[in-house]
């Protein structure tokens, strides 16, 4: 079959955070949008966060004849899938609710529609049992803000065709992303396992007394964070291993690996250590609100991209890599 890479219509079924998220991106990119949400008040919240995202994307640089007007709100899952050319599903982490989603968006939908769920971490050939045409459907989980942070993670389930893969990260690459194939359909995929076990450990010093939510923060953002904006870990690492790279950091630190430094198991939610980690965060958060965070967030981000970009171009580096 073949599945349409050329998008004009976008459909965003779940309209929280991420569904927000990529109803702005695809709004950034020209498209023509139709969503749809059964939470009270979820158009207005929509529509606010299209509008507290737009500075922002006007500064990346909109595509001719992009506009918020161009979003429509609906009030069903079939009137919000049956024109589009591209559907991402974006409801709550509960594989049970994935399931009935996906079975009623591919009975409704064209069946070269490509249909793209943003789970973080639920196995696709779990919540595809039922569905219609399953070769066209896949994870596509991308990261807060999803527009613009450029990262979404490629998943097929055991029905998923290659080809279904290739032409989404077509689409995605369309509205300006950066897709990563995941090799192996594995609970978590890739970004989100490496996360899981920061928090966890983050959670753990929180919990122990170590430091507070600002004080790890401050460990991340004016350390290993700086560096991760643009060299990741490994390519870090091997500049730690000096003139002799890698193979020396190995040797080198590798048998720190067996201390007893981390705990990986998570720790115990207590009411105590939530509360730790709410009275933390407030203090970080002070008086500003959380669309004053994003939007300071959004010009945070946009500079280090910036700046990167001009860095690698300086360098000799391809500014895409």
């Amino acid at each position: 079959m073949d599945f349409i890479t050329s998008i004009k219509t976008f459909a965003a079924v779940g309209t929280g955070v991420i569904g927000g998220g990529w109803v702005a991106r695809a709004l950034a990119n020209g498209l023509d949008v139709i969503a749809c949400d059964p939470a009270a008040g979820a158009e207005r919240s929509l529509r606010e966060t299209v509008d507290n995202a737009w500075p922002a994307l006007v500064k990346l640089g909109l595509a001719p004849g992009a506009s918020p007007s161009r979003l429509r709100f609906v009030d069903s899952i079939e009137a919000c899938v049956a024109e589009a050319d591209f559907i991402q599903e974006s409801a709550p982490e509960r594989e049970d609710l994935k399931l009935q989603l996906h079975a009623q968006i591919s009975a409704a939908a064209r069946p070269d529609a490509l249909i793209a769920s943003s789970t973080s971490g639920l196995l696709p050939s779990h919540f595809h049992a039922d569905a219609r045409h399953p070769e066209r459907c896949l994870v596509g989980h991308p990261f807060n803000p999803v527009y613009l942070l450029p990262l979404v993670e490629l998943v097929g389930g055991k029905n998923t065709a290659p080809a279904a893969l290739a032409a989404a990260a077509q689409v995605y690459s369309a509205l300006g992303m950066r897709p990563l194939l995941v090799r192996k359909e594995v609970p978590g995929f890739i970004a989100d396992r490496l996360l899981e076990a920061l928090w966890r450990e983050a959670l753990h010093l929180v919990n122990d007394g170590v430091a507070s939510t600002g004080e790890i923060d401050d460990a991340i953002r004016f350390g290993a964070g700086i560096r991760w904006s643009f060299m990741g870990s490994f390519l870090t690492y091997t500049l730690a291993g000096g003139e002799l790279g890698m193979r020396h950091f190995m040797s080198q630190f590798g048998p720190a690996l067996k201390l007893p430094w981390t705990q990986l198991v998570a720790p115990e939610l207590t009411e105590a250590l939530i509360d730790r980690v709410v009275d933390g965060t407030a203090a970080q958060q002070g008086a500003r609100s959380i669309r004053a965070l994003e939007r300071y967030r959004d010009d945070c981000i946009l500079g280090v991209l910036a700046a990167v970009r001009e860095a690698k171009a300086r360098h000799g580096f391809n500014v895409e890599d």
